[in-house]
């Protein structure tokens, strides 16, 4: 990388402007990647975070997507699908929205009812509400105890509060269920079938998380904009390699000319594209991931190994791409014609 040195010396302003645009649109990623995992998390982490890997709804009319919040199954699905060959277990789940009173504090919240351990007339809360066990809230018109308070999870961005499903009932003032949580055995029918015989549709945990409001719409949006950015990068470093290697035409003319193999002068250019990648990608995550752990103290924001090294690589993976179709001509270059146009 003799060349490639020499050239980054020399040309300081050059490859610093394009560095500074490498770390630009780094740090976009890295934002909207984290922003994306943020709010994904905000949206269906109370999905996640169910002790189960099935999912029973309410079978949607016509070609329409399976909605949590449009799904209703009479109380008896549950026998009717724990009856079902292939189903170890099957529990009930309740999801509605409603607001929480304690004191002077009022919040919307989600609201699941399950199976659980807690007794009637109590909930467990997240630690964001900041409200201590014991304490007598008020939740959709019911005064309940709070027994318990665990870890955040939310639900179409609202924090979630657990209850018991009899007084879910009450809460949301329904005789129905929104889905069945159900367990399959090791060797399971399959789910399509135990859906068809009970008028339900019956989704994998992930699946699920579509027929959260909103879900896919946010999350496909975010994404489309990543990937343009990927696009944009890859051009951009593709356009700025294509002017430099044809302006360095006469040079690699003459170290041709000299000796020096298509090879040499290939892993050349794209070692110095490679250095420049790196110096402006890791540049641009570090101050993403600055902005990120400050950020998420506002908005729904994570900062990980994902959501900082996958769109690092991505970046380099992008920009290699777009710098070795822009130097190809270099393993074209003839030194005879090179040297003659040049004078």
């Amino acid at each position: 990388m003799f060349i490639a040195l020499r050239d980054l010396r020399f040309a300081r302003g050059r490859f610093a402007l394009l560095g500074a645009v490498i770390s630009l649109m780094t740090l976009m990623v890295v934002l909207l990647t984290g922003l994306t995992s943020g709010l994904g998390a905000a949206s269906v982490s109370a999905i996640s975070a169910l002790p189960t890997e099935h999912v029973a709804l309410a079978a949607p009319p016509g070609q329409t997507d399976p909605q949590f919040a449009l799904s209703a199954l009479p109380v008896d699905t549950v026998d009717r699908l724990g009856a079902q060959p292939g189903v170890r277990a099957a529990r009930p789940l309740g999801i509605s929205t409603s607001r929480l009173t304690a004191g002077d504090k009022t919040a919307p919240v989600s609201v699941f009812g399950t199976d659980s351990s807690l007794l009637p007339d109590q909930v467990r809360v997240p630690d964001s509400l900041g409200v201590a066990p014991g304490t007598e809230v008020e939740l959709g018109g019911q005064r309940l105890t709070v027994a318990a308070v665990g870890d955040e999870t939310s639900f179409s961005h609202l924090p979630v509060v657990h209850t018991a499903i009899g007084t879910w009932h009450k809460i949301a003032r329904s005789e129905s269920l929104t889905g069945v949580l159900l367990e399959l055995t090791a060797d399971p029918a399959d789910p399509a079938d135990i859906g068809a015989a009970t008028g339900t549709l019956v989704l994998t945990r992930e699946d699920a998380y579509d027929a959260v409001g909103g879900y896919a719409a946010e999350q496909g949006s975010l994404t489309m904009i990543r990937v343009l950015l990927l696009i944009v990068s890859a051009l951009v470093v593709g356009a700025f390699f294509t002017v430099w290697t044809m302006q360095r035409g006469p040079d690699l003319a003459v170290v041709r000319a000299m000796g020096a193999s298509r090879g040499y002068l290939l892993r050349d250019a794209l070692g110095q594209a490679a250095v420049v990648l790196a110096l402006g990608t890791v540049t641009g995550a570090a101050a993403a991931t600055g902005l990120g752990l400050l950020a998420r103290q506002a908005v729904p924001f994570v900062v990980d190994g994902g959501t900082v090294l996958i769109p690092l690589t991505l970046m380099i993976t992008v920009g290699i791409s777009g710098a070795a179709i822009a130097v190809r001509r270099v393993t074209t270059v003839d030194p005879l014609t090179a040297l003659g146009a040049s004078r």
